[in-house]
């Protein structure tokens, strides 16, 4: 990477912090939610951390947070939250090695990410707090990119839509009449 370049992209190793809570129905045994956020976590496997009688939470999996410099709207979107957050997403364990059936895929800071994770409706996707630290981290990152547009209204084209015009077919094609006229344009003889 480039001097130039290597200032665009921001990493941080960040452990994601998983809660698994008894179900409420009958159909539903265990219900798990990502509920926090390890900055600077070491790696881990569902290791468990706290445990208050059928509450557990859960190191999930630390993963590597990226930022971009594309990507900092999204950023400014989550820090303008009412709660400052950044999301934790998970999808299915496919190798069948996780307590929960899920694996955490990603932790990004961007809300935009998030939304078109949601939108595959295929995983769990939770907005936690962000520790003030972290915020900070972000913020200055977004400091160093962000370039605020300024609002333009647009202007209509200047297209004279007042003229009637009927259609006038091919033009190869010679016809007594147009037959893309419409039958209300056709004059119709009066009848006395």
């Amino acid at each position: 990477m480039s001097r130039r370049t290597e200032q665009w992209k921001r990493e941080l190793r960040v452990g994601a912090v998983v809660r698994r809570s008894p179900g409420v129905t009958r159909w539903v045994k265990e219900i798990w939610k990502p509920v926090a956020v390890i900055p600077g976590a070491p790696d881990a496997f569902w290791k468990e951390l706290v445990r208050e009688e059928d509450v557990v939470d859960y190191h999930a999996s630390t993963v590597t947070m990226e930022l971009f410099r594309a990507d900092v709207e999204g950023y400014l979107v989550s820090l303008n939250m009412a709660v400052p957050s950044i999301w934790i997403i998970m999808d299915r364990d496919v190798t069948s090695q996780s307590p929960s059936g899920w694996v955490v895929s990603t932790i990004t800071a961007s809300a935009h990410e998030a939304l078109d994770a949601l939108d595959s409706g295929e995983s769990i996707v939770e907005a936690v707090p962000i520790p003030e630290s972290m915020a900070a981290w972000i913020k200055e990152f977004i400091d160093m990119h962000y370039i605020e547009e300024p609002f333009k209204k647009r202007r209509r084209d200047e297209v004279r839509v007042d003229g009637a015009e009927d259609a006038k077919g091919d033009p190869r094609i010679r016809q007594e009449s147009d037959v893309y006229r419409a039958p209300a344009n056709i004059k119709k003889p009066r009848i006395q």
